[in-house]
């Protein structure tokens, strides 16, 4: 990077200062309201609807989900889409086990109990004494808990409950080596949503919201959940679809549903533990969020790389001593490598070092070349069909 390149990040929300101090003052502009941004980094605030200039290089998410960013829009527009896998998955983690006790000891019912006693300790100590029975509950040791969906939440959260002394099953077509070599071995793997509904006493939700995901736990796959059995849903609320779900409750087939996300259809049913939306609310996991997604911001930024993006490929290359970085992406056709060594040959620029890499319909290139890389051959990468970014990183 140039010695007076000054970078401007553009912030929505509070993003925990642990992860702000990532970006060196000497050489970025932080701020919640600032002119031309090269990034943003958000945690809620909903981008859909939201004009971006066409300053912006990157969006980093500090957290998992993106539903508050129009993906496939930026994603036209050649820029790549950040997010925090894994930062928040132990505050998350921690809350299912809690939601786990909540519902399998009725411990609100019971507080709420509690609190509306009136009386001397006398006369609430024998209230106590007779209605406690109403509040029993079973123990989790020896239940079977069923993990839909095995990221970095859902590997976590199986390998705590098998320490809790539960049988645990996990579901996921789509899990990945870096998770598999994470999840105990004691796990054993249902063939389908439908086995593992069947087979547990608490199925735990851990997937993405998508059109195939949305709804999916609908009223054919709730009736095969086991009587009394408890469904936990902390990854989000589009996954359950709410008609299927009042009605299990009604007819008591399931014991509780556990969510982080009330509506006012279920938040007063006496069934349902709702909160709001607490998951990733710790103090730890919003540093953890913050400091990651500064970090990938400011690789891209400086080196162009990418990590942990949900539109764009992974694509790591150390820098090549005294060469000038040249960064494109495009749309996932042929040749399009080819024109763009070309353009470079063109300018008598050699290349000394090249990645491309792909995810979907896009594709990204880091090509390291020796020479002065001036506009006239950027504005000629730029106008290859297909490209649909590019820059040059000194």
């Amino acid at each position: 990077m140039a010695d007076d390149q000054i970078y401007k990040i553009l912030t929505y929300n509070h993003i925990a200062v642990a992860g702000l101090e990532r970006f060196p003052r000497d050489r970025y502009e932080v701020a919640s309201e600032i002119q031309h941004p090269d990034a943003i980094i958000l945690r809620s605030f909903k981008l859909h609807g939201v004009p971006i200039p066409d300053s912006v290089k990157a969006v980093g998410r500090a957290g998992a989900g993106v539903n508050n960013i129009p993906v496939a829009e930026y994603t036209h527009r050649g820029i790549p889409v950040f997010n925090t896998p894994g930062a928040n998955a132990n505050a998350v983690k921690e809350l299912v086990l809690a939601g786990m006790f909540l519902a399998s000891r009725n411990i609100c019912p019971a507080w709420e109990f509690v609190r509306n006693l009136q009386g001397s300790d006398e006369e609430i100590h024998t209230q106590v004494e007779s209605n406690k029975k109403h509040f029993q509950g079973f123990e989790l040791r020896g239940k079977t808990l069923g993990v839909m969906g095995l990221g970095a939440i859902g590997v976590q959260v199986a390998n705590r409950a098998l320490d809790l002394g539960m049988n645990v099953i996990g579901y996921d077509p789509f899990v990945t080596v870096e998770r598999a070599w994470q999840l105990s071995s004691a796990v054993v793997q249902a063939t389908s949503k439908e086995e593992l509904l069947s087979l547990s006493d608490f199925a735990s939700l851990h997937m993405p919201l998508t059109k195939d995901t949305q709804g999916c736990i609908n009223a054919e796959r709730l009736q095969l959940m086991r009587e009394g059995s408890v469904l936990l849903n902390f990854s989000r609320d589009g996954l359950v679809d709410e008609d299927a779900l009042l009605g299990v409750l009604e007819n008591g087939g399931l014991h509780a549903y556990v969510t982080d996300f009330p509506t006012s259809r279920i938040k007063d049913h006496p069934r349902v533990i709702a909160l709001p939306h607490i998951g990733a609310s710790t103090r730890e996991a919003e540093e953890n969020c913050a400091v990651m997604v500064a970090d990938q911001i400011r690789d891209f930024l400086e080196n162009g790389n990418i990590r942990n993006s949900v539109n764009f490929p992974e694509v790591v290359m150390p820098r090549t001593p005294d060469t000038i970085r040249i960064t494109i992406a495009n749309a996932n056709i042929p040749a399009m490598v080819s024109k763009i060594s070309s353009c470079l040959g063109e300018a008598q620029l050699n290349i000394l070092d090249l990645l491309n890499k792909s995810k979907g319909e896009v594709a990204y290139t880091i090509i390291d070349v020796e020479g002065e890389v001036g506009p006239e051959v950027m504005a000629s990468i730029r106008q290859i069909d297909g490209v649909l970014s590019a820059r040059v990183i000194q």
